[in-house]
């Protein structure tokens, strides 16, 4: 539990809330139902373990704080409970409230015990891969999936885990459940083409027979195309790249875009994760100050969108 003040609000409540859910309790000295609520919002801080923080503000004590929150929520009474997460306050509730209610509340809003042994298994396996150590971190992967099948996060890791080394069976297996999910998630889409590159390479023929094609006929494209996937699937990307701008530009709408799209799905797999949002980046019913992180380029992937940009336009 932490007190909130003025001082330490956006660095303990709005921040915090970047790491997991935290709920403020407004609360004054004065006010009978903050002193029954008070323990209740205690005791389920520690029987939820970890899944939400619990945070008191006295509003008398800081006034411009819990002003604000009651003008955001049209609410003029106490206690008042604000849950937070990714930097914003986004629910709450008014008055002394049985256990219960309560519960169902915070079970609307704050990760479950397996979501949080998930995402803990996601960031080992993260740390593991850093260390170069990725049979380790495949194990992590697995296990997070297999505790949290709902956590795309996880699943997009482990696909790509499983890709590099060539996997290709479990990789199916594994994508099966998301299959379904491609036109809403980029990432699961990008994997879907790999799946289907490294299905190809499988009877594809011989990489020296599709070069003497292409040389033998530069509009070949689908020479060009089973080339491309022989190298996607062997994690060559820039090669197979290379060759798929090569059918972009001289037919950008060839095979219903197929090169194209393959294209955008190679640049999806080889970006890195975009970097978690800071709190000076929301702004919500409360104004948040502070700057926002930069992100790193990757001069080979802009590079190769400049490529993409120009044959297309």
């Amino acid at each position: 539990m932490i007190d909130v003040t003025i001082q330490n609000f956006e660095a303990e409540l709005i921040n915090g809330s970047m790491q997991q859910p935290i709920l403020l309790d407004i609360w004054a000295p004065w006010c009978g139902p903050c002193k029954v609520l008070g323990p209740v919002l205690e005791k389920l801080e520690v029987a939820y373990a970890g899944r939400f923080k619990l945070a008191k503000l006295n509003s008398d004590e800081q006034p411009e704080i819990a002003g604000q929150l009651s003008q955001a929520f049209g609410v003029r009474s106490i206690p008042f409970c604000v849950l937070f997460d990714q930097g914003q306050p986004v629910d709450g509730f008014v008055g002394a409230l049985p256990e219960t209610q309560i519960r169902a509340f915070l079970d609307k809003h704050v990760p479950t015990a397996d979501e949080l042994d998930a995402v803990a298994e996601t960031e080992e396996a993260e740390a593991l891969i850093a260390d170069g150590d990725p049979e380790a971190a495949l194990a992590k992967l697995q296990q997070a999936v297999a505790i949290d099948p709902g956590n795309d996060d996880a699943r997009v890791d482990y696909l790509k885990l499983l890709l590099e080394r060539g996997a290709l069976a479990q990789a199916e297996s594994a994508f099966e459940p998301v299959a379904k999910k491609t036109a809403l998630d980029a990432r699961l889409d990008a994997l879907a083409h790999w799946i289907a590159a490294q299905r190809k390479a499988g009877t594809a023929r011989k990489p020296d027979a599709l070069a003497a094609a292409i040389a033998a006929n530069k509009r070949d494209f689908e020479a060009r195309f089973e080339l491309a996937q022989i190298h996607f699937a062997a994690g060559r990307f820039t090669a197979a790249m290379d060759e798929l701008l090569e059918i972009v530009m001289r037919d950008k709408a060839w095979s219903s875009d197929l090169a194209r799209k393959t294209y955008v799905a190679i640049l999806a797999v080889m970006a890195k994760p975009a970097p978690k949002a800071t709190a000076g980046e929301t702004k919500g019913a409360l104004e948040v100050t502070g700057k926002a992180a930069a992100v790193s380029a990757d001069p080979l992937l802009d590079q190769y969108r400049r490529k993409l940009s120009m044959a297309l336009f």
